[in-house]
């Protein structure tokens, strides 16, 4: 089967955004995909958090989540829309992805569970807990490409919530971004491949890339890696679709020749000897 990734650069302006994506979603058809990947914030990337709460929504009253799930009713394509900024029902805001099958329906939410509060050496400093909040479950969902688990950005750091996916039988990990550039440039492919491997599972990364709107600049770079850590596609720092295939049966085949999910066991107390 074959998948799509959406490398962009959002902005401010929620409507430029759903017309990037939905361009996105009528080339992945033409180009045969079963299934479309877009990045984190593909909605809206708006530092200025005053001037984002006018555009930031109710779930129900998304427009850009609107605009996607009509393309993907009108061209019959997947989408996992890699996320949303929307507001929950207590007015606190949730970084959420989306799994929208071939009739416009949404299959599956996640809310991202570990939040980006850092500070960087660059000077840089992230708070998103100051606006989100986290979720509360892991997801996995069945799609045309085989069993989907759902992550965002930052959760790439944390390899048990990777393999709780795989051990509920995920085959396929997204994990949607928008690195910063000096973290991209250390540690995103590492940290990806990292993940496949462990898992033996296939892993798409469709990443925010250049500087936005707001003055942010994301690292770029999306990528496709094979169960066994290969990388099957890297899209530079350029804003594009690019097109990969997943052969499922590479899936039994790496597992076959490594079974990590089966051998893994309830780690025991650590025991610290002074």
């Amino acid at each position: 089967m074959r998948a799509a990734i959406l490398q962009m650069t959002s902005g401010i302006d929620p409507a430029a955004n759903a017309r990037t994506l939905t361009d996105a979603i009528d080339e992945a058809t033409r180009g045969g995909a079963a299934m479309l990947f877009t990045p984190e914030m593909s909605g809206l990337i708006d530092r200025n958090r005053d001037r984002a709460a006018g555009a930031i929504t109710a779930e129900d009253d998304d427009r850009v989540l609107a605009s996607v799930r009509d393309a993907a009713a009108r061209t019959g394509l997947w989408v996992h829309l890699g996320s949303l900024a929307v507001r929950r029902a207590d007015g606190r805001l949730a970084n959420r992805a989306f799994v929208v099958d071939g009739n416009g329906t949404i299959r599956a939410r996640y809310d991202k569970l570990h939040l980006f509060d850092v500070d960087l050496p660059t000077g840089e400093s992230w708070r998103e807990s100051a606006a989100y909040a986290g979720g509360d479950a892991a997801v996995v969902v069945a799609t045309p490409l085989g069993n989907l688990g759902l992550s965002i950005c930052y959760d790439v750091r944390f390899p048990s919530l990777y393999q709780r996916l795989s051990d509920a039988g995920a085959t396929l990990i997204a994990v949607p971004a928008a690195f910063t550039r000096p973290t991209g440039a250390a540690h995103w492919q590492v940290l990806l491949q990292a993940r496949a491997i462990e898992n033996a599972s296939f892993v798409i990364a469709a990443a925010q890339t250049g500087r936005h709107e707001d003055g942010r600049e994301t690292y770029g770079h999306s990528l496709a890696i094979g169960p066994w850590g290969e990388v099957l596609c890297d899209m530079g720092e350029q804003p594009g679709l690019a097109l990969v295939d997943i052969d499922a049966e590479n899936i039994s085949e790496v597992r076959g020749r490594i079974p990590v999910t089966m051998h893994r066991r309830d780690i025991p107390p650590v025991r610290v000897v002074p």
